[in-house]
């Protein structure tokens, strides 16, 4: 098979085993098929699916819990970053278990598939977020899915005792925290994202909400 500079990239910076690059391009394949119908990602990045959307995905991993934990992703869409935890987290941390939101059912039937075809075993809900169940979970992720102020707000409530949230977010993210500073109080890090220098990774904890 033919690798694509992005795939290349990808693996020269994750470092990840054949078999897991292995289900990343079956997961390729099945967005590129699926894309025009389900409308998973942006077609204008689907030639930088490995670094726009895997690469950035991956990432996170290291900075979450590790361990026999649970990772729970807010609005899974494409499954970003969700579905790449998970494919990647099989590798290096078989024992976390993965929880991916989404309401939509193409996207859900979308995400299925995937499972299916790479052998992941991740959980899938087909809900709203507002509707789910309490999820006691050690991570929360979510990426391009709300303002920062609302993924406290989904977050809250799903997170275990001493659990972290780990969102993505662009340049213009200060705003974003500023707003949330009002309702919220939490610990904060951001973490440069390494697929775009403006872009960061923020690290919650000790999230609650300001009297």
């Amino acid at each position: 098979m033919t690798t694509d500079f992005g795939e290349a990239e990808f693996s020269a910076r994750e470092n990840v085993s054949r078999e897991t690059l292995e289900r990343l391009r079956i997961y390729a394949s099945l967005l590129r098929e699926w894309n025009p119908s389900a409308k998973l990602v942006a077609t204008s990045t689907l030639p930088e699916l490995w670094t726009r959307h895997f690469l950035d995905s991956a990432q996170i991993l290291r900075f979450g819990p590790h361990g026999e934990l649970h990772w729970l992703d807010i609005g899974s869409g494409g499954g970003f970053p969700g579905m790449v935890l998970a494919i990647i987290a099989a590798e290096r941390t078989p024992a976390a278990r993965f929880t991916l939101v989404e309401a939509a059912w193409r996207k859900c039937q979308f995400l299925r598939k995937v499972a299916a075809e790479t052998g992941i075993p991740v959980k899938l809900c087909e809900s709203r977020f507002e509707t789910l169940d309490r999820q006691c979970a050690d991570a929360v992720t979510a990426r391009a899915v709300a303002p920062l102020k609302a993924l406290m707000e989904m977050a809250a409530r799903h997170l275990a005792p001493g659990g972290i949230c780990l969102f993505p977010k662009g340049a213009a993210r200060r705003k974003d925290i500023d707003q949330a500073g009002g309702d919220w109080n939490f610990e904060l890090r951001e973490q440069v994202s390494v697929t775009n220098p403006e872009a960061a990774i923020l690290l919650i904890r000790g999230l609650r909400r300001a009297r």
